[in-house]
């Protein structure tokens, strides 16, 4: 994505044909940090476009020091997370965190992780709770700390930490899921 400060200050003098430039460069970027954190094509689109608005509407805000990429995926997130608090159903799906035990199909599903691509990893994360899928995103692909995802979406540092153990261990499940038929047809 090559942006440069000319596109940036014609965008903020409100030039359309520089707005138009801006959104074509950035769309393909904004729409995977989209489709991340939302289930559906069109949510995601949507939600895109309020990023973008923002990110238009707050270009006077935005200092060269920091790399443009970085700005500009710091907004869509933030977005991202508003649509989320307008959307969040409060404690409807909260569950009590269950025991840890190891088990022996943990190496089964440790040697099978480096078989999945990264887009039957997003399917699975696309199947967990909303909040738990959310809570994975900020903490293990965008590297929030839990402090931080808890005051992004107004909850308790323990409830993000308790939504990201749920989503590892829906996750594991789903591996397993996967690994098992791979695991009894390699056997046979």
């Amino acid at each position: 994505m090559d942006i440069q400060p000319t596109l940036i200050s014609d965008c903020i003098k409100r030039d359309r044909k520089a707005e138009y430039e801006m959104y074509k460069r950035t769309y393909s970027y904004l729409m995977s940090i989209c489709i991340r954190y939302t289930r559906d094509q069109d949510k995601a689109k949507e939600i895109l476009n309020v990023g973008f608005l923002k990110i238009l509407t707050n270009l006077e805000k935005y200092k060269p020091e920091i790399p443009f990429k970085t700005w500009i995926r710091r907004v869509m997130v933030n977005t991202l997370i508003d649509e989320y608090r307008k959307e969040k159903k409060h404690t409807e799906n909260i569950q009590y965190v269950e025991e840890y035990y190891e088990t022996d199909s943990y190496s089964d599903v440790n040697s099978a992780v480096s078989k999945i691509n990264a887009d039957q990893i997003h399917e699975l994360i696309g199947k967990l709770p909303p909040a738990s899928a959310q809570v994975f995103n900020l903490y293990v692909i965008d590297g929030y700390p839990h402090k931080e995802i808890a005051e992004m979406l107004g909850i308790s540092e323990g409830t993000s930490k308790w939504h990201l153990n749920s989503a590892r261990e829906k996750l594991k499940v789903m591996i397993e899921k996967m690994v098992l038929p791979a695991k009894i047809k390699h056997h046979a």
